[in-house]
């Protein structure tokens, strides 16, 4: 046995038969990264069909069914980088997808929300993202996909 390497869970899904246990598959970080970044490349496919960028997808889909997001709150859950941001809200505010006002609460701050033409746009993206996680998650069976999920958010919460 690999200096490391752990007893398998028998619940567990099995892995394929030729499984490495090389530290790379074993470190979640590495194993997150990997799964996140096939899984995302995917379905950017169909975010590049409706006429978005990742970034804008990113964006828009962290506003969708919220109340509005500070910007560093929003570029958080977008996985953008705060300048990277401030150069695609003003084109997004532009096209009429989002709203952006000076928060009530600190000016500092700027208030971005998406509008109901935004929320048009990338309710169907949503759709099809949820679709698209429901095939990627349906080979573990429906008690260890929410499972997962639900562990991925308790890893996630601040």
């Amino acid at each position: 046995m690999n200096k490391g390497a752990q007893v398998a869970d028998v619940n567990a899904p099995k892995a394929g038969p030729k499984e490495p246990v090389r530290f790379v598959h074993r470190y979640l970080a590495s194993v997150l990264a990997l799964a996140s970044h096939n899984i995302s490349a995917e379905f950017h496919v169909e975010v590049r069909k409706a006429g978005l960028t990742v970034t804008e997808w990113r964006i828009l889909g962290s506003l969708f069914e919220a109340e509005g997001e500070t910007v560093g709150d929003l570029a958080r859950l977008a996985i953008t980088k705060q300048p990277t941001l401030s150069k695609v809200l003003p084109r997004l505010e532009a096209q009429g997808l989002v709203t952006l006002e000076t928060s009530r609460v600190d000016r500092r701050q700027t208030v971005v929300r998406i509008t109901p033409k935004g929320t048009l746009l990338i309710s169907g993206l949503c759709d099809k993202a949820m679709a698209h996680q429901q095939r990627v998650l349906a080979k573990l069976g429906p008690d260890y996909a929410d499972r997962m999920v639900g562990l991925l958010r308790a890893i996630i919460t601040d």
